[in-house]
């Protein structure tokens, strides 16, 4: 039985509710996910999540391995332990890191050789490695090491980053299944389709992931840099191929166009840093659009962030004392900003799941864009 148990369905799009059955507690789906790098979601504590309704977030390997270490979260039993949250943890692999930290790393075959950020020490990760690191943190989901491509690479470098993605999830499935082998660990392995954005290769890719029967599946290598159109295009032309009944999560988005449009193609998953860090730095999602808090039309604005949303728990604080803080850099100001970031993605999935359940996505997704874009983001 798989790890994703399917509620209700859109009938004029793709989009579908559902449930995920996950070692630390179910999920509700659509999800987005906060992430926390370093094994904590800047600027909020794990309280707030909770009472927000989160249930699962997103940790780097790649970060976690380098700081603290295994040997510390080993120590303490695991990240779940080590950072006091009850809910379920996704770990990324570090594949988006061999795109990102590129003058710091080196790929072979054999897997990826990274010079450390922090110190410069060198360190090779292999798929097997990989796997054992996030058994050890204790993920409920863990990624296969995979290859992340830009937009603008060739199509022969886009194959050869594919191949070796799909050698590693190879990799990674065979270690995974003898790490879960009686040894207590209950963790799912999700695959990552690869292919940049070549029909032909996302084609490839789908076919081969899919040989391997992972527990779900991911869309990587979207969100790079393409325009947005070509992301609904790959998006549209690969989503459908994957299995009905699997879990499927598109890695890095977080504005609500692009998390829209995911949910219309049936994905069930995403997560991105941008929510949180534009709360860091006084920019603000609203029904209405952005806004940057640091604009001085809002100095003597005694509204809400949104009058849709309960930005803070049931306590108001104004545009203006929001001003207030960013402008003083006070730390309260990017801890509510943040917060007010994090409920709005919470309700965007949540009213995109009601309106599913009532059969009216397409209608709920264009009434929210066409107010969402009616006025110039006021970013600056």
């Amino acid at each position: 039985m798989g790890i994703l148990k399917i509620k209700t369905r859109d009938s004029r799009s793709n989009a579908r509710t559902g449930t995920l059955s996950l070692p630390h507690g179910e999920v509700r789906t659509p999800i987005f996910m906060p992430v926390g790098t370093a094994g904590a979601v800047k600027a909020i504590n794990h309280d707030q999540l909770h009472q927000m309704g989160y249930r699962l977030i997103l940790a780097n390997t790649y970060h976690l391995f380098l700081r603290p270490g295994m040997a510390t979260i080993e120590a303490f039993g695991g990240l779940h332990r080590f950072s006091t949250w009850e809910h379920n943890i996704l770990t990324d692999s570090g594949g988006y890191q061999v795109f990102s930290l590129s003058p710091f790393r080196r790929i072979t075959e054999e897997g990826v050789t990274f010079r450390s950020h922090l110190d410069g020490s060198s360190h090779l990760l292999t798929p097997e490695r990989i796997v054992d690191i996030q058994v050890a943190i204790g993920s409920d989901i863990q990624m296969a090491l995979d290859v992340c491509t830009g937009a603008d690479v060739s199509h022969q470098e886009a194959q050869e980053a594919l191949d070796t993605t799909i050698d590693w999830a190879r990799r990674a499935h065979s270690r995974w299944r003898d790490r879960t082998d009686g040894t207590g660990y209950q963790g799912h392995l999700f695959g990552i389709v690869q292919g940049n954005f070549f029909t032909d290769l996302r084609d490839e890719a789908v076919k081969r992931t899919l040989e391997l029967d992972f527990p779900g599946l991911a869309l990587g290598g979207l969100s790079v840099g393409e325009p947005f159109a070509r992301y609904c295009e790959i998006l549209a032309h690969t989503a459908p191929q994957l299995p009905e009944e699997k879990p499927r999560y598109v890695m890095g988005i977080g504005t609500p166009e692009y998390i829209l449009a995911a949910i219309e193609q049936g994905i069930d998953m995403f997560d991105c840093v941008f929510p949180t860090r534009a709360g860091r730095t006084a920019t603000l999602f609203t029904t209405r659009g952005r806004i940057n808090l640091r604009n001085a039309r809002f100095a003597h604005d005694d509204d809400p962030p949104d009058p849709v949303l309960d930005s803070f728990g049931g306590r108001q604080y104004s545009l203006g004392y929001l001003r207030h803080l960013a402008k003083s850099n006070e730390i309260l100001g990017s801890m509510l900003s943040t917060m007010h970031n994090l409920r709005f993605m919470k309700w965007l999935v949540d009213e995109s799941a009601r309106a599913i359940e009532e059969d009216r996505f397409p209608q709920f997704k264009k009434e929210f864009l066409d107010t969402y874009f009616s006025e110039p983001p006021l970013v600056s």
